[in-house]
């Protein structure tokens, strides 16, 4: 949908290089592959026995410190995480559409639209406390606890653990300049009893227009 034959992409994040290497299968003249870890060299390796190292320029750098040879015509940026406010994301993002991107370029994801609701989970909060609560060597740990009571971290529930419907509290537009400072006010009416241990958050996101997935 969005790399054709001759285009330029410029892919941040590129970990392994799986994105460049599908650039370039999709036609890409010349392909852009940040990454700041040493994970590139192994993508560099990979696209050299796939036969695109030619076309594969692998800058071991953050993007906001890296200057192109030409703007790309789609860029592609994989630096969310669990959530999209891995990091320093936001400003990433930014700066690259603006300074690293053609006008009017495609960026690859465009929107992501985030989702909450009060989730029953003893077993997954056990996880978080228990390191406070029963292997402390008996030592008082709240103000750790505290912390990690109020930070957010991966986990898995199922639906009917879910004491509230799902609300969407936010939706983050690449396209256009973003604040890392998200905030909303949500109103939830408890579906079911139960005891609540956390908030659930998620995203939807598109790709580009017809294209996209979920991590629900």
């Amino acid at each position: 949908r969005a790399v054709n034959p001759g285009s330029v992409v410029l892919d941040i994040g590129t970990g392994t290089g799986i994105c460049a290497l599908l650039a370039c299968q999709f036609g890409a003249r010349r392909v852009f592959a940040i990454e700041p870890s040493d994970a590139i060299q192994v993508a560099r390796e990979i696209a050299a026995a796939n036969g695109y190292a030619d076309r594969i320029e692998f800058i071991q750098d953050l993007s906001t410190n890296i200057d192109l040879p030409e703007r790309a015509d789609v860029m592609v940026s994989d630096l969310r995480g669990i959530l999209p406010f891995l990091g320093h994301h936001f400003a990433a993002v930014t700066d690259a559409r603006q300074r690293l991107l053609v006008p009017g370029g495609i960026q690859i994801p465009q929107q992501d639209t985030l989702w909450a609701a009060v989730v029953s989970a003893p077993e997954l909060y056990k996880t978080f406390v228990a390191p406070w609560d029963e292997h402390n060597c008996g030592f008082n740990m709240r103000a750790a606890r505290k912390l990690v009571l109020n930070t957010w971290g991966k986990g898995w529930v199922a639906p009917e653990q879910l004491l509230t419907e799902a609300k969407s509290w936010a939706q983050l537009d690449y396209t256009a300049p973003i604040s890392p400072n998200v905030n909303s006010t949500i109103n939830w009416q408890v579906t079911r009893p139960g005891s609540a241990h956390g908030v659930l958050v998620w995203f939807d996101t598109v790709l580009v227009p017809g294209v996209g997935f979920s991590n629900a």
